[in-house]
């Protein structure tokens, strides 16, 4: 996600950077609930799907018959998202993009006869193989301080907060690119190492570094436990080698933090 506003024709948005010839689809559903608000934001993944799936479908490829690839870029080890401590299972660990999700998703488009093919193509890569394995880092480099990654964004300012977790993968991954991290504003919590509430002692921190110290301790499979298994993904291997290189990146994260 691209923080500003990416308008088609715009020569300096970064849509046009990216892809000078594409067309930008901007949506909000503005919806108002009668009742309490429910702001977990749980069912968040299936909308943004809708919203491709609509896209998708207004093509003239698939008005004339043609299937259309919509591409959903999330790295593995987030798509997994293997519950970092036991008390995070269940709904207290979304997976938004979990291949097994896309798959009962893909059979609902089938059966829908939607010519719409749903691809990730990161599904065995880390955030930081994402960034290591660009094709055009220029671009990358020009463009990626601008991305959005942290879960409480709104709540701090539209500013990373640099204690969540998708903050610290986000972080993890520019030291395993062996860039400078760059993020417009930078982090909110940025001294993870500093022994509080607000920093090494926040859940999210502590939770990742439980992980590691349990992979330290005892392998990856460990850590996996019941969370992956061969009926829903077919060959586990890959999968289980993305969660263990994506916890390698957190910990040498942790390590360059002074979390302890």
């Amino acid at each position: 996600m691209i923080n500003r506003p990416a308008t088609h024709g715009n020569p300096d948005s970064p849509a046009e950077t990216i892809a000078p010839k594409s067309l930008h689809l901007q949506l909000n559903h503005h919806a108002r609930p009668p009742g309490a608000s429910e702001r977990s934001q749980r069912a968040r993944s299936i909308a943004f799907l809708g919203f491709g799936v609509l896209a998708a479908s207004c093509l003239r490829r698939h008005h004339d018959g043609e299937e259309v690839e919509l591409r959903i870029p999330e790295n593995g080890f987030i798509s997994q998202n293997v519950p970092l401590t036991p008390l995070r299972t269940g709904s207290l660990s979304t997976r938004t993009t979990h291949p097994y999700f896309l798959r009962l998703i893909q059979e609902t488009l089938d059966a829908a006869g939607l010519r719409v093919r749903l691809n990730n193509p990161y599904e065995h890569s880390t955030k930081g193989e994402m960034l290591l394995g660009c094709t055009d880092q220029p671009t990358l480099a020009q463009l990626v301080g601008d991305s959005t990654s942290c879960g409480r964004y709104s709540r701090t300012g539209f500013r990373h907060c640099g204690r969540c977790v998708p903050c610290q993968v986000r972080r993890g991954a520019y030291l395993a690119w062996g860039q400078g991290d760059d993020t417009t504003n930078g982090y909110k919590y940025d001294p993870l190492g500093q022994n509080d509430l607000r920093h090494a002692r926040f859940d999210d921190v502590r939770s990742v570094a439980m992980a590691i110290e349990t992979v330290n301790r005892h392998g990856i499979d460990e850590l996996i436990g019941g969370a992956m298994n061969a009926r829903m993904l077919g060959d586990v291997a890959p999968y289980r080698e993305v969660v263990r290189r994506g916890i390698a990146e957190l910990s040498a994260l942790h390590a360059h933090l002074g979390v302890t």
